[in-house]
């Protein structure tokens, strides 16, 4: 076994670069915890090379509406652990190759210098053991910072069985940490994941946010405070691979983000695999479901909802793939609407189906001025057709929710439209 491995390492390496590149970065195509929101603002102006905005990296767009990429990697292909999720698992027959930590550091460097990326986003099968493998990760950041002045953004996917100091090393040069606890239940990963432990992935998680914390208290020398993963730590959970429900996922997701800080947890729908194993489903969820995960974590970490609120309106604890939470939840509570536009509280704005953050902001700013219509509502860039049957403005009140039976028809989605609420 272990000739044939030292084998397959050969003809991995053997490849040219180009080869590797190819396959390294589709095998990365599989990971979506990559985003750079709340990332430091650093710029080449101070010197060094290269510069990182705020507003986010990998698939995002800046304010100014640029497109803002990073290269995305696997440092290797290869993989110990054997996870029945993961098309690198050590008995899944893809072609393996690796990158060397020089030659990633060339690669970003080069293809920063051509306009390419404004980032890194390096991720790694698990190779020799989780220390060796995480060696190599912070090496890469380490080499970027340090020896080539790089300011650009860093995202490193860590390996939470590691030494917990290689993970605080790697904190020091990346602006974002991300561990993935993968499944939502601990039964799910002992089932398709046994080499992982759920109870050391949550303790290298509180690790990382007792060290994102502590960095934030200035020092009694220098008063000043140390960077430390500025842009915060993120997850991922598969949906669909497990029979997990949303209302479980959710649960899951609220405990990670107030026992962890998570700044993020990314749902990724089960897609079958080349080689999959028999443990996994043979069809792939609805991408909608997906789609409908991320709104009720918006609701939960921006509109004040929770879990219970968002998931009640389905018994068996899956969200709706007809109507959004948001409205599900509305529809399920008509008694509480039409609200007014002029005294409701935003607690009760944000609950309205068609008013975002923005929106109900934009409202109360301007309704200390004067009573509001829906033609100022539409000046505001509020959708009329989705808020008009849930408020009352000045010379408009609609009829009660409870008076209409045809509300599923009145909120069907418009064609080809997939907005968040």
């Amino acid at each position: 076994m272990l000739a044939q491995t030292r084998t397959n390492y050969e003809r991995g390496m053997g490849k040219t670069l180009r080869e590797r590149l190819a396959i390294l970065a589709d095998a990365a195509k599989y990971d979506a915890s990559c985003a750079s929101s709340g990332t430091t603002r650093r710029t080449s102006k101070d010197g060094g090379l290269g510069s990182t905005q705020q507003s986010g990296i990998c698939h995002a767009y800046a304010p100014d509406g640029r497109c803002i990429s990073l290269l995305k990697i696997l440092l290797t292909n290869f993989c110990i652990f054997d996870c029945a999720y993961c098309i690198n698992r050590s008995s899944s027959n893809v072609e393996r190759t690796r990158f060397t930590a020089e030659e990633v550091v060339w690669l970003t460097l080069e293809f920063y210098r051509r306009n390419y990326i404004e980032g890194l986003f390096l991720s790694s099968g698990i190779i020799r053991s989780p220390d060796y493998t995480m060696e190599q990760l912070v090496r890469v950041a380490r080499d970027l910072r340090q020896g080539h002045g790089f300011k650009g953004y860093i995202h490193l996917k860590t390996i939470p069985e590691a030494s917990p100091a290689l993970i605080e090393e790697a904190g020091l040069f990346a602006d974002r940490l991300s561990i993935n606890i993968e499944l939502p239940t601990d039964t799910g990963i002992a089932e398709f994941a046994p080499q992982k432990q759920p109870a050391q992935i949550r303790r290298a998680m509180g690790g990382v946010r007792l060290r994102m914390e502590a960095a934030k208290e200035p020092t009694l020398q220098t008063k000043r405070r140390q960077k430390f993963a500025p842009g915060g730590q993120s997850t991922q959970m598969i949906v669909g691979a497990d029979g997990a429900s949303d209302a479980t996922i959710l649960g899951t997701s609220s405990r990670l983000y107030s026992g962890y800080g998570l700044r993020r947890v990314y749902y990724s729908a089960f897609s079958p695999i080349p080689d999959a194993s028999a443990l996994l489903p043979v069809l792939k969820p609805p991408l909608l479901r997906e789609h409908r995960l991320y709104q009720a974590d918006w609701l939960y970490r921006f509109y004040g909802f929770s879990i219970d609120e968002i998931t009640a309106a389905q018994p068996d604890g899956m969200l709706s793939l007809d109507l959004d939470p948001k409205l599900a939840w509305a529809l399920a509570h008509r008694e509480m609407f039409p609200v007014d536009v002029n005294t409701a509280p935003r607690e009760m704005l944000l609950r309205v189906p068609g008013l975002g953050t923005r929106g109900v902001a934009s409202v109360l700013a301007a309704r200390r001025h004067q009573a509001l219509t829906l033609e100022d509502l539409a000046r505001m860039r509020v959708s009329l057709r989705k808020v008009k049957p849930f408020l009352c403005a000045r010379g408009w009140s609609p009829l009660q929710l409870s008076d209409r039976v045809d509300l599923h028809a009145l909120f069907a989605p418009e064609p080809e439209q997939m907005s968040l609420f």
